[in-house]
Protein backbone atom coordinates (compact mmCIF):
# COMPACT_ATOMS: atom_id res chain seq x y z
CA UNK A 1 0.00 0.00 0.00
CA UNK A 2 1.53 3.45 -0.76
CA UNK A 3 1.77 5.93 1.13
CA UNK A 4 -1.77 8.01 -0.84
CA UNK A 5 -3.73 4.83 -0.28
CA UNK A 6 -2.52 4.50 3.17
CA UNK A 7 -3.56 8.13 4.21
CA UNK A 8 -7.38 7.26 2.27
CA UNK A 9 -7.55 4.21 4.16
CA UNK A 10 -6.66 6.15 8.02
CA UNK A 11 -9.38 8.49 7.11
CA UNK A 12 -12.67 6.66 5.47
CA UNK A 13 -11.48 3.59 8.68
CA UNK A 14 -11.11 6.12 11.78
CA UNK A 15 -12.63 9.91 10.29
CA UNK A 16 -9.71 11.69 11.91
CA UNK A 17 -8.98 14.82 10.69
CA UNK A 18 -6.93 14.73 7.65
CA UNK A 19 -5.17 17.53 9.00
CA UNK A 20 -3.53 15.27 12.39
CA UNK A 21 -3.22 12.58 10.12
CA UNK A 22 -0.81 14.21 7.44
CA UNK A 23 0.75 15.54 11.36
CA UNK A 24 1.08 11.79 12.24
CA UNK A 25 2.50 11.24 9.00
CA UNK A 26 5.09 13.76 8.70
CA UNK A 27 6.07 13.21 12.01
CA UNK A 28 7.23 9.83 11.54
CA UNK A 29 8.66 10.43 8.71
CA UNK A 30 11.05 12.30 10.08
CA UNK A 31 11.51 10.38 13.64
CA UNK A 32 12.30 7.86 10.40
CA UNK A 33 15.10 10.29 8.80
CA UNK A 34 16.87 10.95 11.87
CA UNK A 35 16.77 7.07 13.21
CA UNK A 36 16.62 7.53 16.46
CA UNK A 37 13.32 7.80 19.23
CA UNK A 38 14.71 10.03 22.84
CA UNK A 39 12.15 9.55 25.89
CA UNK A 40 13.20 11.85 28.96
CA UNK A 41 13.09 11.17 32.83
CA UNK A 42 14.26 13.75 35.00
CA UNK A 43 16.67 16.49 35.48
CA UNK A 44 17.56 18.06 31.76
CA UNK A 45 20.70 19.80 33.84
CA UNK A 46 23.42 17.61 33.05
CA UNK A 47 25.06 15.95 36.07
CA UNK A 48 28.54 16.49 36.97
CA UNK A 49 29.12 13.00 38.74
CA UNK A 50 31.80 10.99 38.79
CA UNK A 51 30.94 7.05 37.95
CA UNK A 52 32.78 3.90 39.16
CA UNK A 53 33.29 0.99 36.81
CA UNK A 54 31.06 -2.12 36.68
CA UNK A 55 29.80 -4.46 34.36
CA UNK A 56 26.74 -6.26 34.99
CA UNK A 57 25.52 -8.91 32.80
CA UNK A 58 21.50 -10.42 32.51
CA UNK A 59 20.17 -13.27 30.99
CA UNK A 60 17.46 -11.60 29.37
CA UNK A 61 14.29 -12.44 31.31
CA UNK A 62 12.91 -9.94 34.24
CA UNK A 63 15.71 -7.50 35.50
CA UNK A 64 17.06 -8.51 38.53
CA UNK A 65 16.19 -5.59 40.92
CA UNK A 66 19.37 -6.10 43.13
CA UNK A 67 21.93 -6.63 40.31
CA UNK A 68 20.35 -3.24 38.53
CA UNK A 69 20.79 -1.65 42.31
CA UNK A 70 24.11 -2.95 41.92
CA UNK A 71 25.04 -1.12 38.75
CA UNK A 72 23.18 1.96 39.36
CA UNK A 73 25.17 2.81 42.44
CA UNK A 74 27.88 2.81 40.37
CA UNK A 75 26.96 5.88 38.31
CA UNK A 76 27.02 7.53 42.03
CA UNK A 77 23.67 9.84 41.20
CA UNK A 78 24.57 10.38 37.64
CA UNK A 79 22.80 10.33 34.17
CA UNK A 80 21.68 6.98 32.79
CA UNK A 81 21.27 6.07 29.18
CA UNK A 82 19.51 3.63 27.58
CA UNK A 83 20.27 2.19 24.21
CA UNK A 84 17.75 -0.36 22.45
CA UNK A 85 16.84 -1.10 18.88
CA UNK A 86 13.18 -1.45 19.43
CA UNK A 87 10.47 -0.68 22.34
CA UNK A 88 10.29 2.95 23.88
CA UNK A 89 10.66 3.86 27.49
CA UNK A 90 9.87 0.56 29.50
CA UNK A 91 13.20 1.52 31.43
CA UNK A 92 12.76 4.94 32.58
CA UNK A 93 10.38 5.08 35.68
CA UNK A 94 12.27 1.53 36.58
CA UNK A 95 15.61 3.25 36.93
CA UNK A 96 14.80 6.95 38.10
CA UNK A 97 12.56 6.07 40.70
CA UNK A 98 11.12 2.07 41.29
CA UNK A 99 14.73 1.16 42.58
CA UNK A 100 15.35 3.41 45.62
CA UNK A 101 18.33 4.54 44.06
CA UNK A 102 19.08 8.61 43.25
CA UNK A 103 19.90 9.88 39.89
CA UNK A 104 19.78 12.67 37.73
CA UNK A 105 17.78 11.38 35.16
CA UNK A 106 17.24 8.26 32.76
CA UNK A 107 16.97 8.91 28.85
CA UNK A 108 16.19 6.13 26.44
CA UNK A 109 17.27 6.35 23.18
CA UNK A 110 15.68 3.76 20.74
CA UNK A 111 18.01 3.89 17.56
CA UNK A 112 17.10 2.50 14.57
CA UNK A 113 19.80 3.16 11.86
CA UNK A 114 23.35 4.03 11.67
CA UNK A 115 22.57 7.91 11.11
CA UNK A 116 20.38 7.69 14.80
CA UNK A 117 23.65 6.09 15.89
CA UNK A 118 26.30 8.83 14.81
CA UNK A 119 23.46 11.47 15.49
CA UNK A 120 25.19 14.24 17.15
CA UNK A 121 22.50 14.43 20.42
CA UNK A 122 22.81 10.59 20.60
CA UNK A 123 26.79 10.32 20.60
CA UNK A 124 26.27 13.77 23.07
CA UNK A 125 24.04 11.96 25.65
CA UNK A 126 26.68 8.94 25.30
CA UNK A 127 29.60 11.33 26.14
CA UNK A 128 27.97 12.43 29.28
CA UNK A 129 26.60 9.47 30.39
CA UNK A 130 27.52 7.92 33.84
CA UNK A 131 26.13 4.68 33.28
CA UNK A 132 25.07 2.85 30.33
CA UNK A 133 22.08 -0.07 29.52
CA UNK A 134 22.01 -1.90 26.26
CA UNK A 135 17.82 -3.82 26.32
CA UNK A 136 17.49 -6.98 24.47
CA UNK A 137 16.19 -7.65 21.50
CA UNK A 138 17.88 -8.47 18.19
CA UNK A 139 21.84 -8.18 18.70
CA UNK A 140 22.71 -7.48 14.98
CA UNK A 141 20.85 -4.61 15.26
CA UNK A 142 23.15 -2.88 17.71
CA UNK A 143 26.03 -4.77 15.82
CA UNK A 144 24.61 -3.15 12.54
CA UNK A 145 23.91 0.23 13.86
CA UNK A 146 26.60 0.94 16.58
CA UNK A 147 29.65 -1.27 15.04
CA UNK A 148 32.82 0.45 12.97
CA UNK A 149 31.40 4.17 13.32
CA UNK A 150 31.65 7.11 15.96
CA UNK A 151 29.17 5.54 18.60
CA UNK A 152 31.55 2.05 18.52
CA UNK A 153 34.45 4.74 19.48
CA UNK A 154 32.93 6.68 21.95
CA UNK A 155 31.34 3.46 23.91
CA UNK A 156 34.90 2.14 23.86
CA UNK A 157 35.96 5.17 25.15
CA UNK A 158 33.07 5.56 27.72
CA UNK A 159 34.02 2.31 29.17
CA UNK A 160 38.52 2.70 29.09
CA UNK A 161 38.89 6.13 29.67
CA UNK A 162 35.53 7.18 31.41
CA UNK A 163 35.57 4.09 32.88
CA UNK A 164 31.88 3.73 33.61
CA UNK A 165 29.75 1.21 34.27
CA UNK A 166 28.31 -0.61 31.21
CA UNK A 167 25.38 -3.92 31.13
CA UNK A 168 22.99 -5.14 28.88
CA UNK A 169 19.67 -7.83 29.23
CA UNK A 170 19.65 -10.44 26.20
CA UNK A 171 20.99 -9.20 22.79
CA UNK A 172 22.36 -6.06 25.13
CA UNK A 173 24.44 -9.36 27.14
CA UNK A 174 25.61 -10.99 24.20
CA UNK A 175 27.38 -8.20 22.67
CA UNK A 176 29.78 -7.29 25.93
CA UNK A 177 32.15 -10.11 24.92
CA UNK A 178 34.95 -9.61 23.14
CA UNK A 179 34.01 -12.44 20.85
CA UNK A 180 30.22 -12.56 20.17
CA UNK A 181 27.35 -14.27 18.29
CA UNK A 182 26.01 -11.84 16.38
CA UNK A 183 23.02 -13.06 15.07
CA UNK A 184 23.48 -11.79 11.49
CA UNK A 185 21.50 -14.66 9.86
CA UNK A 186 18.75 -14.89 12.81
CA UNK A 187 19.08 -17.09 15.94
CA UNK A 188 20.39 -20.61 16.60
CA UNK A 189 19.42 -23.75 18.20
CA UNK A 190 21.72 -25.88 20.19
CA UNK A 191 21.29 -28.51 18.02
CA UNK A 192 21.59 -26.11 14.55
CA UNK A 193 25.27 -25.57 16.34
CA UNK A 194 26.31 -28.54 17.56
CA UNK A 195 24.86 -30.77 14.17
CA UNK A 196 27.08 -27.94 11.97
CA UNK A 197 29.30 -25.34 13.78
CA UNK A 198 29.23 -23.75 10.26
CA UNK A 199 25.60 -23.53 10.08
CA UNK A 200 24.89 -20.26 7.98
CA UNK A 201 23.64 -19.33 11.27
CA UNK A 202 26.38 -19.30 13.36
CA UNK A 203 27.98 -15.85 12.86
CA UNK A 204 30.18 -15.03 15.20
CA UNK A 205 32.30 -11.98 15.73
CA UNK A 206 36.14 -11.44 17.64
CA UNK A 207 38.14 -8.67 18.76
CA UNK A 208 36.16 -5.97 16.40
CA UNK A 209 33.39 -4.55 18.97
CA UNK A 210 33.73 -3.37 22.41
CA UNK A 211 36.37 -3.92 24.91
CA UNK A 212 35.18 -4.48 27.99
CA UNK A 213 37.62 -5.28 31.41
CA UNK A 214 37.08 -9.42 32.13
CA UNK A 215 36.10 -10.11 28.97
CA UNK A 216 38.63 -10.84 26.79
CA UNK A 217 39.16 -14.16 25.41
CA UNK A 218 34.85 -14.49 26.81
CA UNK A 219 31.60 -14.98 24.57
CA UNK A 220 28.29 -15.14 26.72
CA UNK A 221 25.34 -16.41 26.38
CA UNK A 222 22.01 -16.01 27.88
CA UNK A 223 18.10 -17.57 27.92
CA UNK A 224 20.38 -20.32 28.79
CA UNK A 225 17.33 -22.18 30.68
CA UNK A 226 14.83 -21.90 28.23
CA UNK A 227 16.05 -23.21 25.65
CA UNK A 228 18.87 -24.78 26.88
CA UNK A 229 21.58 -23.14 25.47
CA UNK A 230 25.03 -24.92 27.05
CA UNK A 231 25.08 -27.01 23.43
CA UNK A 232 25.61 -23.86 21.00
CA UNK A 233 27.91 -22.09 23.10
CA UNK A 234 30.16 -25.09 23.14
CA UNK A 235 29.35 -25.19 19.74
CA UNK A 236 30.77 -21.65 19.20
CA UNK A 237 33.56 -21.83 21.99
CA UNK A 238 34.63 -25.08 19.80
CA UNK A 239 34.62 -23.19 16.18
CA UNK A 240 36.26 -20.47 17.72
CA UNK A 241 39.23 -22.36 19.03
CA UNK A 242 39.05 -24.41 15.77
CA UNK A 243 39.46 -21.01 13.35
CA UNK A 244 41.18 -18.53 15.53
CA UNK A 245 43.86 -21.46 17.99
CA UNK A 246 42.68 -19.34 20.71
CA UNK A 247 40.73 -20.47 24.05
CA UNK A 248 37.65 -19.03 24.50
CA UNK A 249 36.23 -18.49 27.81
CA UNK A 250 32.48 -18.24 28.33
CA UNK A 251 30.05 -16.89 30.49
CA UNK A 252 26.59 -17.68 30.67
CA UNK A 253 23.19 -16.51 32.46
CA UNK A 254 19.61 -18.26 32.84
CA UNK A 255 16.97 -16.07 32.45
CA UNK A 256 16.62 -14.59 35.65
CA UNK A 257 20.35 -14.74 36.08
CA UNK A 258 22.35 -11.74 36.35
CA UNK A 259 26.26 -11.56 36.82
CA UNK A 260 27.90 -8.16 38.71
CA UNK A 261 31.67 -7.76 38.01
CA UNK A 262 33.46 -5.25 40.31
CA UNK A 263 36.74 -3.13 39.34
CA UNK A 264 38.32 -6.31 41.42
CA UNK A 265 37.05 -8.94 38.41
CA UNK A 266 34.98 -11.01 40.97
CA UNK A 267 32.24 -12.16 39.13
CA UNK A 268 28.75 -11.86 41.67
CA UNK A 269 25.75 -14.04 40.81
CA UNK A 270 22.10 -12.66 41.50
CA UNK A 271 19.16 -14.89 41.21
CA UNK A 272 16.28 -16.34 43.04
CA UNK A 273 18.15 -19.97 44.47
CA UNK A 274 16.74 -22.16 46.18
CA UNK A 275 13.31 -21.44 45.70
CA UNK A 276 14.19 -21.62 41.90
CA UNK A 277 16.99 -23.00 39.35
CA UNK A 278 18.78 -20.15 38.75
CA UNK A 279 22.58 -20.08 37.62
CA UNK A 280 25.01 -18.75 35.49
CA UNK A 281 28.42 -20.59 34.02
CA UNK A 282 31.76 -19.66 34.03
CA UNK A 283 32.89 -22.60 30.87
CA UNK A 284 37.06 -23.00 29.84
CA UNK A 285 38.53 -25.13 27.18
CA UNK A 286 40.13 -27.72 29.57
CA UNK A 287 43.93 -26.26 29.99
CA UNK A 288 45.80 -29.44 29.01
CA UNK A 289 47.97 -28.79 25.65
CA UNK A 290 46.45 -32.04 24.24
CA UNK A 291 43.04 -30.77 24.07
CA UNK A 292 42.12 -30.15 20.61
CA UNK A 293 38.69 -29.75 18.56
CA UNK A 294 38.51 -33.91 17.70
CA UNK A 295 36.21 -32.63 14.43
CA UNK A 296 35.00 -29.11 13.62
CA UNK A 297 34.34 -29.22 10.28
CA UNK A 298 31.77 -28.04 7.24
CA UNK A 299 28.38 -29.83 7.43
CA UNK A 300 29.27 -32.72 9.93
CA UNK A 301 28.46 -32.90 14.07
CA UNK A 302 30.52 -31.72 16.08
CA UNK A 303 32.86 -33.88 18.57
CA UNK A 304 35.11 -32.38 21.05
CA UNK A 305 35.14 -35.13 23.63
CA UNK A 306 38.75 -35.08 25.53
CA UNK A 307 38.35 -37.66 27.65
CA UNK A 308 34.59 -36.80 28.43
CA UNK A 309 36.42 -33.47 29.60
CA UNK A 310 36.83 -31.04 26.76
CA UNK A 311 34.90 -27.72 28.82
CA UNK A 312 35.33 -27.29 32.72
CA UNK A 313 32.13 -25.50 33.76
CA UNK A 314 31.54 -23.56 37.12
CA UNK A 315 28.23 -23.47 38.12
CA UNK A 316 26.83 -21.06 40.48
CA UNK A 317 23.69 -20.72 42.03
CA UNK A 318 22.48 -17.03 41.69
CA UNK A 319 21.20 -15.71 45.17
CA UNK A 320 19.54 -12.65 46.00
CA UNK A 321 22.52 -10.69 47.49
CA UNK A 322 24.61 -12.09 45.03
CA UNK A 323 26.86 -14.04 47.69
CA UNK A 324 28.37 -16.53 45.29
CA UNK A 325 30.98 -15.13 43.16
CA UNK A 326 33.65 -16.22 40.70
CA UNK A 327 36.92 -14.82 40.19
CA UNK A 328 37.60 -13.47 36.53
CA UNK A 329 40.96 -13.03 37.44
CA UNK A 330 42.14 -16.22 38.10
CA UNK A 331 40.24 -18.49 35.35
CA UNK A 332 43.34 -20.64 35.33
CA UNK A 333 43.11 -21.65 39.13
CA UNK A 334 39.75 -21.47 38.92
CA UNK A 335 38.99 -19.46 42.45
CA UNK A 336 35.52 -19.41 43.13
CA UNK A 337 32.77 -19.07 45.72
CA UNK A 338 29.43 -20.99 46.25
CA UNK A 339 29.93 -23.18 42.74
CA UNK A 340 30.69 -26.69 42.02
CA UNK A 341 32.34 -27.72 38.67
CA UNK A 342 30.58 -29.96 35.80
CA UNK A 343 32.77 -31.59 32.89
CA UNK A 344 31.34 -31.00 29.53
CA UNK A 345 32.00 -32.82 25.51
CA UNK A 346 30.64 -33.08 22.72
CA UNK A 347 30.09 -36.60 20.58
CA UNK A 348 29.07 -36.89 16.97
CA UNK A 349 26.56 -33.43 17.70
CA UNK A 350 25.50 -34.76 21.40
CA UNK A 351 26.07 -32.54 24.56
CA UNK A 352 26.63 -34.31 27.93
CA UNK A 353 27.78 -32.83 30.97
CA UNK A 354 28.41 -34.70 34.34
CA UNK A 355 29.60 -33.65 38.01
CA UNK A 356 33.33 -32.66 37.41
CA UNK A 357 36.54 -31.33 38.95
CA UNK A 358 38.03 -28.37 38.72
CA UNK A 359 41.01 -27.44 36.23
CA UNK A 360 44.36 -28.12 37.19
CA UNK A 361 46.22 -25.90 35.00
CA UNK A 362 49.23 -25.59 36.97
CA UNK A 363 50.17 -29.17 35.97
CA UNK A 364 49.24 -29.06 32.09
CA UNK A 365 52.43 -28.65 30.33
CA UNK A 366 53.39 -24.74 29.22
CA UNK A 367 53.01 -23.82 26.03
CA UNK A 368 55.98 -21.73 24.12
CA UNK A 369 55.22 -18.51 22.17
CA UNK A 370 53.38 -18.99 19.26
CA UNK A 371 55.81 -16.90 17.23
CA UNK A 372 58.72 -19.30 17.92
CA UNK A 373 57.20 -22.07 15.60
CA UNK A 374 54.84 -21.81 12.55
CA UNK A 375 53.22 -24.56 10.51
CA UNK A 376 51.56 -23.72 7.23
CA UNK A 377 49.43 -24.29 5.13
CA UNK A 378 46.40 -25.24 7.16
CA UNK A 379 44.64 -26.18 5.37
CA UNK A 380 47.47 -28.43 3.65
CA UNK A 381 47.97 -30.89 0.98
CA UNK A 382 51.21 -32.43 -0.24
CA UNK A 383 53.82 -30.73 2.11
CA UNK A 384 53.51 -28.86 5.22
CA UNK A 385 56.55 -25.95 5.73
CA UNK A 386 58.14 -25.75 9.43
CA UNK A 387 59.42 -22.45 10.18
CA UNK A 388 61.43 -22.06 13.87
CA UNK A 389 63.72 -19.96 15.46
CA UNK A 390 65.39 -22.80 17.51
CA UNK A 391 65.70 -26.49 17.49
CA UNK A 392 62.12 -28.22 18.40
CA UNK A 393 60.65 -32.27 17.83
CA UNK A 394 57.60 -32.39 15.90
CA UNK A 395 55.31 -35.59 15.98
CA UNK A 396 52.10 -35.99 13.90
CA UNK A 397 49.51 -38.31 14.92
CA UNK A 398 46.15 -38.76 13.37
CA UNK A 399 42.78 -38.91 15.28
CA UNK A 400 42.93 -42.26 16.17
CA UNK A 401 46.28 -41.06 17.96
CA UNK A 402 48.30 -43.03 15.34
CA UNK A 403 51.55 -41.35 14.64
CA UNK A 404 52.72 -40.39 11.30
CA UNK A 405 55.19 -38.53 11.16
CA UNK A 406 58.47 -37.68 13.98
CA UNK A 407 61.11 -35.14 13.29
CA UNK A 408 64.07 -32.72 14.99
CA UNK A 409 64.39 -29.48 13.12
CA UNK A 410 67.14 -26.85 14.00
CA UNK A 411 66.16 -24.42 11.07
CA UNK A 412 63.25 -23.98 8.02
CA UNK A 413 62.35 -27.36 6.59
CA UNK A 414 59.69 -28.69 4.40
CA UNK A 415 57.39 -31.80 5.49
CA UNK A 416 56.13 -33.95 2.70
CA UNK A 417 52.49 -34.90 3.37
CA UNK A 418 51.97 -36.63 0.12
CA UNK A 419 50.94 -40.07 1.62
CA UNK A 420 48.50 -38.60 4.62
CA UNK A 421 45.18 -39.49 4.27
CA UNK A 422 42.84 -36.97 3.62
CA UNK A 423 41.28 -35.66 7.32
CA UNK A 424 42.25 -34.03 10.65
CA UNK A 425 45.65 -34.70 11.94
CA UNK A 426 47.45 -33.05 15.48
CA UNK A 427 50.52 -31.46 15.79
CA UNK A 428 52.79 -31.64 19.18
CA UNK A 429 55.81 -29.58 18.85
CA UNK A 430 58.33 -29.68 21.32
CA UNK A 431 61.00 -27.08 22.38
CA UNK A 432 63.05 -26.32 25.58
CA UNK A 433 60.81 -28.01 28.00
CA UNK A 434 57.76 -26.49 26.25
CA UNK A 435 54.55 -27.86 24.26
CA UNK A 436 52.65 -26.19 21.83
CA UNK A 437 49.58 -28.26 19.59
CA UNK A 438 48.13 -27.54 16.24
CA UNK A 439 45.14 -28.72 14.71
CA UNK A 440 45.93 -29.60 10.75
CA UNK A 441 43.56 -30.59 8.45
CA UNK A 442 44.57 -31.99 4.65
CA UNK A 443 42.57 -31.51 2.17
Amino acid sequence: MNLGNFVLFLYWKTKIDMKKILLLLLFQVSVFAQGYTSYFTGNPVNSEAVPEPGLCLMGGATEHDEAMRWLLRKANGGDVVVLRSSGSDGYNDYLYSELGIAINSVETLVITSVAGATNSYVLDKVAHAEMIWIAGGDQYNYVSYFKDNALEDLLNAYISIKRGPIGGTSAGMAILGSDYFSAQNGSVSSAQALNDPYHDKVTLGSNDFLAVPFMQNTITDTHYDNPDRRGRQSAFMARLKQDSGRNVRGIACNEYVAVCIGSDGRAYVYGDYPNYDEFAYFIQPNCAAENVVENCTPNNPLTWKFNQQALKAYKVPGTMNGANYFDLNDWENATGSGGSWEHWWVNNGGFAAIPGSAPECSLAVAEFDNAAVQVSPNPFQDHLSVKTDGKIKISITDLQGRTVYVSEFSSDSNIDTSVFAKGSYVARMESEGKTAVRKLIKK
